[in-house]
């Protein structure tokens, strides 16, 4: 992955949260506010997929993972991917109607 420096002015309390989590976690407070990033980056690129914005497949370049990791995530966010049961619904009966012509 490939970073980049960027000056930027955090709120204290996300400082705090940063700080209790490097505690938490055992981790150093920049890992911990790269990991609360990163945790924020993840709900919005699910919120992207869930709304029809982009693709899985562009969430997963996004995210630098794979199509499964992005379905893994989602499930456990509680996303739904996918097309609805009433979207199937729809869909086997366009599909009957074709058929029947």
């Amino acid at each position: 992955m490939q970073t980049a420096a960027y000056p930027l002015r955090i709120p204290g309390e996300i400082m705090a949260l940063a700080k209790l989590r490097a505690k938490e976690e055992y981790v150093d407070q920049s890992t911990a506010l790269r990991q609360l990033l990163y945790s924020g980056a993840e709900e919005y690129v699910l919120h992207l997929v869930e709304i029809g914005r982009i693709s899985i497949g562009k969430a997963a370049e996004l995210l630098n993972t794979s199509v499964q990791d992005v379905y893994r995530l989602a499930e456990k966010h509680g996303v739904q991917l996918g097309a609805t049961s009433e979207q199937g619904k729809k869909s086997r009966v366009t599909a009957r109607r074709l058929l029947n012509c």
